[in-house]
């Protein structure tokens, strides 16, 4: 891309102008592409501007429509009937108080956020609605069901279908209305994070809200009784009938038991065992007593069965044997002592010996007898012992053979002892069920009774005013986005930009009512011809040159100000001291003339036609450095005109005369004249009308111009109402909201001294 100091140097052909894209000639020329992204700084001002804008050019829209709002809120609000609101609070807990373990058969919920609600569906139900009707008496009441607001829909469709008399409501019809009334109009709310709930009810009379709202508490509770008497009530008849049947299992169980112990001969006396192995069991207990026993004597017997000494435990626990014992060391110690005086021949000494001789026979005899005692004793355990295994050695046959016939035994015990338990069970519970069933428990509580409302609760005149307000505002806002969006009428230069992708080059903005276009333009201090100049300057930096030497002016559609831009842009350079010839070359619908006070029998088309030289169709106006050729006659075909070599002819040697030649041109869609003005220009600058020129239109034309290869170089938005599109103008001026359009005071008549810019 060449740069602004390397265009002097090199300068730019037709060609390279065409082959520019329109960000890249936006650069050129000093502007920021448009696809390049915005600072990250400057995107949340560039939106608060946008909004800004938006709110200034819809102003008339969001007003009217935040007002129509507000005022159907605030009549809506006058026209409701006020409402009382009652309020009482409940507590709900999670499970009753269990008069009676396990008598309550109800199911519970397995959280507490589940619990709680279904108990708040609980209270919003059809079904506690129609109790509540039916315990508030609310189908006796006529002033329940009059209509509690005025509504637009009702009051329409009653105008077209009058009411119609028919036979009066029946008493179920009437509950089910009251019952949807009072549905409608009751609130649940929870208190977070308790058990707490408050039921609200709003109704224009204050003493039918305490009653409906004490009300609805009453047949909540009564409700929540009533499922649980129904629960205790289907268990019963459901234990009831389980009992019948398990009291037959148990009798038909008990019986087939019965009848196969009787014909296996199977006895049982205990729990767990029968006779026969009880006797295995005290067999076996007193076999081992009997073996210790035994074991015990045998070895006693083999102790003294050889021996013949005395010093044995079994001998000195004998009292005839320690006696003899005792008696023999008498004699032995009396011997002794004798044998000192006596010989053992002497008659008492033979006497002792004697005697110690008879108890030594004495004691030789109760060994033996002891002896023989012990060996009977051991032969008496051995007997005994051997009587007794067999015993058990027969027991423990009938013990297995029991074992192997008591096996259907067992089950079928097992099946008894099983249906026993089971209708034991059921019998229990049954009994808790039913003394639970006369007991009133229950889980909900009235923390703060129903209050007795002083004033009403709605409406409310203040918030409904500013809920009004904010909704109204809020659709005007998004009526407005949407308009829009669908919108494409081009009134910002942002818009301008964004469709035509190309430089602005100049803004002109709108003037104020009452003051002409004319006079503005006279006026070198006013924001019209500021921006103009402003333009010219811009045209200056357009090409390597400076100014293009043909400059072509055109719009998509009419009435753009294309005529006052190119008048304008033609005074400023002849006041520059450059020579400057205007040529009409709208041949079709030429206005210029008109403007100018020109003649207009003689023109372009009489020049093209070859009917007269462009030097005798050439008119002078009052500034010396300005000359203006008409349109001429109108012509039968004027394309044919512009596509022939007159046209080149004429304008390279106009510019041997003048210094610049700028052509007002006709619009773009709809005909070839423009296209073909467009390739014989030097340049085309491309006019954008502000709330004239349509984004579909535009793009239409610019397709048009790439067509022609004429060298585009940039737009100018023109009738621009600078507050209207929600910024001020950029040269210092503001402009009031009484601006209307271009040519709204401008005279039909004008001297020809006077240099005239009107609308196009």
């Amino acid at each position: 891309m060449t740069s602004a100091s390397d265009a002097n140097s090199t300068p730019l052909t037709h060609a390279d102008i065409r082959a520019l894209e329109p960000n890249d000639a936006y650069e050129m020329y000093g502007g920021r592409a448009l696809d390049q992204p915005s600072p990250n700084g400057s995107h949340f001002a560039a939106t608060v501007r946008a909004a800004i804008r938006l709110l200034r050019r819809r102003k008339g829209l969001i007003f009217a429509v935040t007002m129509a709002v507000l005022s159907l809120g605030t009549v809506r609000t006058f026209m409701m009937t006020p409402l009382y609101t009652s309020k009482i609070r409940l507590q709900i807990d999670r499970s009753v108080a269990k008069i009676v373990e396990g008598g309550n058969i109800t199911p519970v919920e397995g959280a507490d956020a589940d619990f709680l609600r279904t108990q708040y569906e609980l209270l919003l139900s059809r079904s506690l609605s129609e109790r509540v009707a039916q315990m508030a008496r609310l189908a006796e009441d006529k002033d329940f069901f009059v209509q509690r607001s005025f509504s637009f829909l009702n009051a329409i469709v009653s105008f077209l279908q009058p009411a119609q008399s028919g036979p009066p409501k029946s008493q179920r019809e009437l509950m089910d209305i009251a019952a949807g009334i009072v549905q409608q109009n009751v609130t649940v709310r929870p208190v977070p994070g308790s058990r707490l709930v408050d039921i609200v009810y709003s109704d224009p009379n204050p003493a039918r809200s305490q009653k409906i709202a004490a009300a609805y508490a009453n047949a909540f509770i009564a409700s929540n009784l009533d499922k649980r008497f129904e629960a205790n009530a289907y268990a019963k008849a459901f234990l009831e009938d389980q009992l019948k049947q398990l009291k037959l299992r148990l009798e038909q169980s008990e019986k087939t038991l019965l009848a196969f112990a009787e014909k296996e001969q199977i006895v049982s006396i205990g729990s767990s065992s029968s006779m026969v192995e009880t006797d295995l069991a005290n067999s076996s207990a007193a076999l081992g007593n009997i073996s210790r026993e035994r074991i015990k004597n045998e070895q006693l017997w083999r102790q003294v069965e050889k021996s013949d000494a005395l010093n044995f435990p079994q001998f000195l626990a004998s009292g005839a044997v320690d006696g003899l014992r005792a008696k023999r060391n008498d004699l032995v110690t009396e011997y002794q002592e004798r044998l000192q005086t006596f010989k053992p021949n002497y008659p008492a000494m033979v006497q002792i010996k004697n005697k110690i001789a008879e108890v030594d026979r004495q004691l030789n005899a109760e060994v033996k007898t002891i002896r023989a005692s012990l060996k009977n004793s051991y032969e008496s355990s051995l007997g005994q012992e051997r009587e007794i295994a067999a015993r058990v050695a027969k027991l423990r046959t009938d013990v297995l053979d029991f074992q192997k016939r008591s096996i259907e035994y067992n089950i079928l015990k097992r099946e008894v002892d099983t249906n026993r338990d089971l209708y034991n069970g059921l019998l229990q519970r049954y009994k808790e069920v039913d003394v639970a069933g006369g007991v009133g428990s229950n889980n909900i509580f009235v923390v703060d009774a129903a209050n007795l409302p002083g004033s009403p609760s709605s409406p409310q005149l203040f918030k409904s005013m500013l809920l009004a307000l904010f909704l109204g505002f809020g659709g005007s806002i998004a009526l407005a986005l949407v308009i829009e969006n669908f919108d494409d009428v081009i009134d910002s230069v942002e818009e301008a930009e964004r469709v035509g992708g190309l430089a602005t080059l100049g803004i002109i903005p709108l003037v104020k009512a009452g003051i002409g276009v004319t006079d503005a333009l006279l006026d070198v201090r006013s924001p019209v011809a500021e921006a103009y100049r402003s333009l010219c300057t811009s045209l200056q930096f357009t090409t390597s040159r400076g100014m293009p030497k043909t400059l072509f002016v055109t719009s998509a559609g009419a009435k753009e100000g294309k005529s006052v831009s190119s008048i304008a842009i033609t005074q400023h350079f002849a006041r520059l001291g450059l020579k400057v010839l205007l040529i009409d070359a709208d041949m079709r619908n030429p206005s210029l003339h008109r403007y100018l006070e020109a003649d207009n029998s003689v023109g372009l088309s009489s020049c093209l036609a070859g009917a007269c030289a462009p030097p005798d169709a050439i008119q002078k106006t009052a500034d010396p450095n300005m000359a203006f050729l008409s349109s001429g006659p109108l012509p039968p075909n004027a394309a044919d005109l512009l596509g022939s070599p007159h046209l080149m002819w004429l304008l390279s040697g106009s510019l041997e005369v003048f210094d610049l030649v700028i052509i007002d041109g006709p619009p773009v869609l709809g005909i070839a004249d423009a296209l073909l003005l467009s390739n014989a220009s030097e340049a085309t600058i491309f006019v954008m009308g502000s709330g004239l020129a349509r984004g579909g239109a535009v793009r239409s034309a610019l397709k048009r111009l790439e067509i022609s290869k004429g060298p585009l170089i940039g737009s100018v938005i023109t009738k621009l109402d600078a507050r209207a599109a929600g910024y001020e103008y950029g040269y210092g001026y503001g402009y009031g909201a009484d601006a209307f359009s271009y040519g709204a005071s401008i005279s039909s008549t004008r001297g020809a001294s006077q240099t005239i810019a009107g609308p196009a």
